[in-house]
């Protein structure tokens, strides 16, 4: 039995200032609005011509040029179930899954935004503020 491929994580610093050659023609306008710069992409799959990446529950054809591999692991992923580690005095701890995944380059580290009963929590956390449920 084949074993299953390793996860690769990495950025795609597009921007639409580089054009439109760089993304697949029916994934342009999601592409553009997810705003990709600083956010982590898992690889799912590549071809000669095009890299599959999945961000959050959404997949886009890219082209390979511009795709950044990285080698440090974020802590949490896309779907994780997570809790708040330490929460304000008189608040309960935020629990939800993970949403968005941030890139900070200057650290090498991720950051991270949860849904939390259907709704996106505004605080972004680093990856010690939570934990795996």
């Amino acid at each position: 039995m084949p074993r299953p491929k390793p996860v690769v994580y990495g950025l795609y610093g597009w921007t639409p200032a580089y054009g439109y050659r760089y993304i697949h023609p029916s994934n342009r306008r999601t592409f553009e609005w997810l705003e990709p710069v600083g956010k982590l992409f898992e690889k799912i799959d590549e071809t000669d011509e095009w890299l599959l990446l999945r961000y959050d529950e959404q997949q886009f054809k890219v082209s390979p040029e511009l795709f950044k591999e990285l080698y440090n692991r974020p802590t949490f992923s896309f779907g994780d179930l997570v809790e708040e580690v330490d929460p304000p005095a008189g608040r309960a701890a935020h629990r939800g899954l993970i949403s968005d995944v941030f890139w900070d380059e200057a650290t090498d580290r991720a950051t991270y935004q949860l849904v939390e009963r259907k709704r996106k929590v505004r605080q972004v956390f680093e990856g010690d503020e939570l934990r795996l449920v």
